[in-house]
């Protein structure tokens, strides 16, 4: 059985939404680092169907030449949270959709697998399965900027108890905060 791991990059106003302001500071080893550390233990990527038509374009044609992460995001296997698409695999291989969110769905993927379950971005299915209790660590990128608009992992109204696993400051300011589920109380 392996863990889901979500990464999200945000802004210190709780912004997730299309994280171009990224780009500023930069992917130095540390984040590079930070980030590898979660994608070396996964054996498979779990998306949302919007971040899967994202990632797809820009990774499926990338080579390790481009960028180290490359032949984790095109070899590792992918399972797509839709109840829309129904065809993956032509659009990014190694990609299978597994219909809409169940949280029971999720626990079997979970259960399944041989090792962890990376996830970036996929606000709505992260929402959901941190509601249901399905991650097991929440890697927060915390960049120091406050964008203002934009969707929030933690819309107005979301309450959500967690536990500070670990802190850490990177090399170009962001602070990588990671999150376990807090016991109940």
């Amino acid at each position: 059985m392996g863990a889901i791991k979500v990464h999200e990059f945000t802004t210190v106003d709780g912004v997730v939404d299309t994280p171009m302001w990224t780009m500023d500071y930069g992917f130095p080893d540390d984040l590079a680092a930070s980030i590898g550390a979660l994608t070396g233990s996964s054996t498979g990527i779990l998306l949302g169907r919007r971040t899967f038509e994202m990632f797809a374009p820009a990774w499926s044609t990338r080579t390790v030449e481009d960028d180290e992460g490359a032949p984790f995001f095109n070899d590792t296997r992918k399972h797509v949270v839709s109840s829309t698409l129904t065809d993956a695999e032509s659009v990014w291989r190694n990609s299978t959709v597994v219909g809409g969110y169940s949280p029971d769905r999720i626990r079997a993927l979970k259960d399944d697998a041989d090792g962890d379950l990376y996830v970036s971005g996929s606000a709505t299915l992260v929402r959901a399965m941190l509601a249901d209790g399905l991650v097991d660590e929440l890697h927060l990128y915390v960049y120091p900027l406050a964008v203002g608009t934009g969707i929030r992992l933690f819309p107005e109204g979301t309450s959500q108890p967690l536990s500070l696993l670990s802190a850490e400051t990177l090399s170009n300011g962001v602070a990588h905060l990671a999150y376990g589920p807090t016991a109940a109380r």
